[in-house]
C-alpha cells in the first residue's frame, strides 16, 4: 500500500462491496482515511482477510454490509454482478437507510446505471455511477480518476469520501454519464495502444534502439501516458501490468453495444477489439492491454 496522505474529511459509516484487484485497495484507503468501513465479498474469506488487515468489519451479504451506512461503494465485474449485489432480498438496496447513497465503481453499461438510478430513487435512495480509470496501481496508490453520473447533491456528498482513493472525482451529467465517459476513455486507450504497438514494431524492424527513440519522441507531440509507462515495457516484452485483455474486451463490448444504439462510428475501436480477440485465441487472456504488440512481432 502507498504512503497516501489523506485530507481531513469527516468520518462516515461506509460499506464496500467487491474486493477484487481494484476494490481491495480502494476499501483499504477508505478505512485508512478514518471511515468506518464494512466490506462484503462473494468469497467470504477475502472479506475476512481484508477486515483483519484494515481493522474494519465484514458482512455475509450486501444487505448486511449496507445496513445503516451513509454510503455504499461497489466495484464488481459486470451488469449482472451489479444487479446481484443491489437487488433482491439480500441486495444492498434492501438494507440501505433512506437517503443513503450507492456509488458504483464497476465499469458497466449506461443502461444498468439508469435502471439502478431509477430503482434507487423509487426506494428513497441515491445512486451515482462512478467508473474509474487508473488501473490496479491507481487503486493501490489512491490516485484513480472517477467519472460520475447522478444528482449533484449525492455527488457532492460522496466526492470528499471517494477522494480517499482518487486524484480526481468529476460529475459529468445524469445517471449513465459516468459510464459513457468511461467508454470514451477506453476508445481513446484502444487507439493509443495500437498506434504505440505499430510504432514500436516499425522501429524495431528498422533497427532502431526503441528505448532511445521513445525517450526522444516522448518529449514531443507523440507523448502520452501509455508511451511513458508502457512503451519501455513493450520494448522489453513485459506484459504483466494489471489491466488484462479479458477486461478490456468486456469494456470494448460495452462500447460497441452503445455505439450500435447511438449510431457512433468506431472503425478503429472495432478493429482493435478483434486484435485483442486474436490474442485471446492464443491464450493471452491475462496479459495486459499493451500486449497488442505481440501480434506484430
Amino acid at each position: 500500500m502507498s504512503t497516501r496522505i489523506y485530507e481531513p474529511t469527516p468520518a462516515r459509516d461506509v460499506a464496500f462491496l467487491g474486493l477484487g484487484v481494484m476494490g481491495h485497495p480502494m476499501a483499504g484507503h477508505l478505512a485508512r482515511a478514518g471511515h468506518r468501513t464494512t466490506v462484503y465479498n462473494r468469497t467470504a474469506a477475502k472479506a475476512a482477510q481484508w477486515a483483519a488487515e484494515y481493522g474494519g468489519g465484514h458482512a455475509a451479504t450486501p444487505r448486511e454490509a449496507a445496513r445503516g451506512v451513509d454510503i455504499v461503494f461497489a466495484c464488481v465485474g459486470n451488469d449482472d454482478d451489479l444487479r446481484s449485489v443491489t437487488l433482491g432480498d439480500d441486495g444492498a438496496f434492501a438494507g440501505m437507510k433512506r437517503g443513503a447513497i450507492f456509488v458504483d465503481h464497476t465499469t458497466a453499461s449506461a443502461e444498468v446505471a439508469r435502471e439502478l438510478g431509477a430503482e434507487a430513487a423509487r426506494r428513497g435512495l441515491q445512486f451515482v455511477d462512478a467508473p474509474v480509470s487508473g488501473g490496479n496501481l491507481g487503486a493501490i496508490n489512491g490516485a484513480l480518476t472517477v467519472m460520475c453520473g447522478g444528482d449533484a447533491a449525492a455527488f457532492e456528498t460522496m466526492k470528499p469520501v471517494a477522494m480517499a482513493f482518487s486524484k480526481a472525482v468529476t460529475l459529468l451529467g445524469p445517471h449513465g454519464a459516468g459510464q459513457l465517459a468511461k467508454m470514451v476513455n477506453q476508445i481513446a486507450i484502444a487507439g493509443l495502444v495500437q498506434g504505440l504497438s505499430e510504432a514500436i514494431a516499425f522501429g524495431e524492424k528498422a533497427g532502431l534502439d526503441m528505448k532511445a527513440v521513445l525517450g526522444v519522441i516522448g518529449k514531443g507531440a507523440a507523448q502520452s501516458w501509455q508511451m511513458d509507462n508502457r512503451g519501455p515495457t513493450m520494448v522489453e516484452g513485459r506484459f504483466d501490468f494489471g489491466f488484462a485483455i479479458d477486461w478490456m474486451r468486456k469494456d470494448l463490448g460495452l462500447v460497441l453495444d452503445e455505439a450500435r444504439r447511438n449510431g457512433a462510428r468506431l472503425p478503429v475501436t472495432a478493429l482493435v477489439d478483434q486484435f485483442y480477440a486474436d490474442l485471446q485465441a492464443q491464450g493471452a487472456n491475462r496479459l495486459d492491454t499493451s500486449s497488442l504488440i505481440k501480434r506484430l512481432r
